[in-house]
């Protein structure tokens, strides 16, 4: 990626036009290429094709020119030298550990991630025999004591789901890679608007596209970016033998929500900035997670490392799952869906949903209270989002 010349340009600009290459068409928005297979010249050509001997389409499970223009795109927005496409954030989470991770290999993880990462690790990959140690997300000397000599990835969300726990991206990189083991960082909650891991060390990125970079809840996918050996030769050699494929269209949907995450991503960090600073001043509000205040314990990491807040503010609420659970239903315009970065706000209560399926042991030491409310900010006025917040409190 580094002779191209969209890398000469800046992320705005990035965001629209890398990776398009039109065809004989002359269109000027991306087409979509929904086929399964491809024709070849001849019985050489396809052989050719199939051995790597020529690059070019071979079969849509792993070569797609929509979905490619995709990778191409959030790569260079990203930082990254290779990106690969997935059906879902959590398939790109799968993919990166089958990839890369044998077994007897060790992972050691925040405990501040969501809820279905934790499954995947304790109920799949331990199966298989690799091993996980959780450990505070904010923590250096907890990560320095989980490592073993058969220690492979490290791997976090920062900032995390849902308590934004902001995590030294540098110093992590650096202490990973003295014990030779590899750095992955989720980026969901802040996209490459926001942040780029891998300019900060990070060795790999995890998007879910479902979140920010649709932007209006319509598509699921997932991407994983980094260097062509990892996520070029080690992630795709999975994606193209065991084909948790996105789809041409969702990456269309996807390429399309890239072309305004900047603006919108300004829009749910100011919003969301308004909302934790109205919730300071609310009574039964007895505590406020949001990266922008001041009161925040990572706030001075945040702003070092991140361009904006983003648009997740979480609050705990007195009174308990009763109190939470009367607030949610209290509201009349706010969406309850656990799922995020929409351009409508939606509310959830993470102890019965999006870490529900986690012992109460997990949770307690994930900081998941019954009292704990998540808001992903969306794009309407802040003055109806705060009034209808007010219905509840």
């Amino acid at each position: 990626m580094s002779d191209d010349p969209i890398n000469d340009y800046y992320p705005d600009t990035i965001a629209v036009r890398a990776g398009q290459q039109r065809t004989m068409e002359g269109e000027h928005a991306e087409p979509i290429f929904p086929t399964s297979s491809y024709v070849f010249d001849s019985a050489a050509a396809a052989a050719a094709r199939f051995s790597g001997e020529d690059p070019g389409n071979i079969y849509s499970r792993f070569t797609n020119p929509t979905v490619r223009t995709f990778e191409q795109r959030l790569a260079a927005l990203e930082g990254g030298e290779r990106c690969v496409a997935m059906a879902s954030g959590m398939a790109a989470i799968y993919a990166t550990c089958a990839g890369i991770l044998r077994q007897g290999d060790h992972i050691v993880s925040s405990r501040s991630i969501f809820g279905s990462t934790v499954i995947l690790f304790n109920n799949f990959l331990e199966k298989f025999g690799i091993g996980i140690s959780y450990v505070d997300q904010t923590d250096m000397q907890a990560w320095s004591d989980a490592v073993q000599a058969n220690t492979r990835i490290f791997f976090l969300e920062t900032p995390s789901n849902p308590l934004t726990e902001v995590a030294d991206i540098r110093a992590l990189a650096t202490l990973a890679h003295d014990h030779e083991a590899l750095l992955v960082v989720d980026n969901c909650f802040c996209t490459p608007v926001l942040q780029r891991p891998l300019e900060q060390g990070a060795d790999i990125v995890i998007q879910s596209a479902t979140k920010y970079i649709d932007g209006q809840g319509r598509c699921v996918g997932g991407a994983v970016v980094g260097s062509e050996q990892l996520v070029g030769t080690d992630v795709y050699g999975f994606l193209r033998t065991a084909g948790p494929s996105m789809s041409p269209f969702n990456a269309w949907v996807f390429l399309k929500g890239l072309e305004t995450l900047g603006l919108r991503m300004q829009r749910h960090s100011h919003n969301a900035m308004e909302i934790a600073q109205w919730l300071q001043q609310q009574d039964n509000v007895t505590r406020i997670w949001y990266p922008g205040l001041e009161s925040h314990p990572q706030h001075e990491l945040a702003a070092s490392q991140m361009h904006a807040f983003g648009g997740i503010v979480s609050f705990e609420v007195s009174g308990g799952k009763e109190a939470a659970w009367r607030l949610l239903d209290a509201t009349q315009m706010l969406s309850i869906t656990a799922n995020l970065g929409d351009a409508k706000t939606t509310i959830t209560h993470p102890a019965t949903t999006t870490h529900g399926r986690l012992t109460d042991e997990e949770r307690q030491q994930a900081g998941i209270s019954d009292g704990l409310i998540r808001v992903a900010v969306g794009l309407e006025d802040v003055r109806d989002i705060i009034k209808d917040l007010a219905r509840g409190l």
